[in-house]
């Protein structure tokens, strides 16, 4: 992947990226998601089913198709985050940031020192991405790998410009459906609805202030691409049952 730009440096230039959204632990799915017209394909540990064999194996999947790979973490597992990026992952995303010691501990996991406490043992990562040598590794990491925290409760609305501020935090990453759950006080599941409205645009300002990335998950394109219309410059669409159903559908009805 050396020569070509970072997903780092087209979110930092303002591109907007849509990211393919793997649940499925089959590394064959995630190559075939990357060999489409998405900008990056993201695999799902948290909701989905994979194991840190299928991560590993689904990113060799997707570098090699040529597209960068993101992981979700499951909940609380720093030690995951570390490994994601060992594999050649360019970005992490990490569920239920609720605090500034969450977001302290997802930067002291993704970044080396002095920013963060990330361990050495990228041999994955610089093989898959053709990073020449260590020093080149450690001149480069901080910058071209993301750390975006999930906001996505009243919590972590709360302290949303907190989180922000913490060095070494790449962006927020809005989950819209447990955001959704949690301002409801557990009353509904309502991603796209009315009231979601202010909180949704309020996350993308606040990054924009901060000089952050927005990043949100859309369930079809046309909310992905009000996510982009509203200031997310990177938005995952999925996830890929909806892509094997749609496309059986859509065959079916080509029967009929």
């Amino acid at each position: 992947m050396m020569g070509k730009p970072t997903l780092a440096a087209r979110l930092r230039a303002g591109d907007s990226i849509y990211s393919g959204w793997i649940a499925t632990p089959e590394p064959l799915i995630a190559e075939t998601a990357a060999r489409q017209a998405f900008d990056c394909v993201c695999v799902d540990m948290q909701h989905g089913l994979h194991d840190p064999v299928s991560v590993m194996r689904s990113i060799g999947g997707i570098v090699h198709a040529g597209k960068p790979a993101g992981v979700r973490v499951p909940v609380g597992d720093f030690a995951m985050a570390s490994r994601a990026l060992d594999m050649g992952a360019e970005a992490v995303i990490a569920p239920m940031i609720n605090s500034v010691a969450d977001a302290r501990a997802l930067v002291a996991a993704t970044k080396y020192p002095s920013l963060g406490e990330r361990s050495w043992g990228p041999a994955r990562a610089l093989s898959l991405q053709g990073i020449p040598d260590a020093a080149t590794q450690l001149a480069t990491a901080n910058d071209a790998t993301l750390a975006f925290a999930m906001v996505e409760t009243k919590q972590a609305l709360d302290l949303l410009d907190e989180i922000l501020a913490v060095e070494g935090i790449d962006g927020v990453f809005m989950g819209p459906s447990d955001l959704s759950l949690t301002l409801s006080g557990g009353k509904e599941v309502a991603p796209a609805a009315d009231w979601m409205d202010e909180p949704i645009r309020r996350i993308a300002a606040r990054a924009r202030a901060h000089g952050k990335i927005a990043c949100a998950f859309g369930a079809d394109p046309v909310r992905a691409r009000y996510f982009t219309d509203v200031g997310y410059h990177f938005v995952a669409l999925g996830p890929d049952a909806i892509y094997l159903a749609s496309g059986i559908r859509t065959m079916l009805e080509g029967l009929r």
